[in-house]
């Protein structure tokens, strides 16, 4: 039988490969377009969709191995810089979602950035028509609103990120959410995660201060 630690990275490969279909997809079609296309503009328009795919792909990238990996080295803090680039990256310049930060310039705890990417990720994804996120960290609190016309929590992430679900049945897109209750769980902290009421939607972390 795999260890929870083989099955819990298993879960996290198979929710990076899932985002990452999409953007590498679209190489490779676009690839296929370029080989048989002869006119120059629209080999010129191929050549825009592949630099765009490429860009995605790479800024996904660099999101995961942040919120996911072992980005930032084996030290014990990371740059709040990074996280701020590896946010606005994923979304891109042409994104729905329009990114507030508040979130002083320093470095913060690795686990405390691994939690404030994955809330981004899981508030930014809720935000299925588009709007606005505010992320905010303070002392050892993480505070995300999510504003937009339509939003949409997954009752099975709202219960990963309590740590009210059961383990053995957390599937792939609830990966991230279940890494935060893991990595709040270990700091000695608390999730706390609003109704979602009428456009709006809040998250927040409290850690222990340090």
């Amino acid at each position: 039988m795999a260890s929870r630690a083989a099955e819990f990275a298993s879960l996290l490969c198979s929710r990076l490969c899932h985002d990452l279909l999409s953007p590498v997809g679209a190489l490779n079609n676009g690839l296929e377009l370029l080989a048989d296309e002869t006119d120059p503009e629209m080999r010129a328009r191929c050549m825009e969709l592949l630099a765009e795919s490429a860009a995605a792909t790479a800024n996904k990238l660099k999101f995961f191995r942040l919120a996911f990996g072992a980005a930032g080295g084996f030290g014990e803090m990371v740059d709040t810089r990074e996280a701020r680039a590896a946010i606005e990256g994923l979304h891109g310049p042409s994104s729905r979602v329009q990114i507030g930060w508040m979130v002083d310039e320093g470095a913060r705890p690795k686990n405390a950035i691994k939690i404030l990417l994955n809330l981004a990720l899981i508030a930014g994804d809720a935000l299925v028509r588009g709007g606005r996120l505010d992320i905010g960290a303070e002392g050892s609190e993480i505070v995300l609103r999510a504003e937009g016309p339509r939003i949409v929590l997954d009752p099975e992430l709202r219960n990963a990120l309590l740590g009210e679900a059961d383990e053995g049945l957390i599937s792939p897109r609830a990966a991230a959410a279940w890494l935060v209750h893991l990595l709040v769980q270990e700091e000695g902290g608390e999730v706390q995660v609003s109704e979602v009421e009428p456009g709006v939607l809040l998250m927040g972390v409290a850690l222990p201060a340090k």
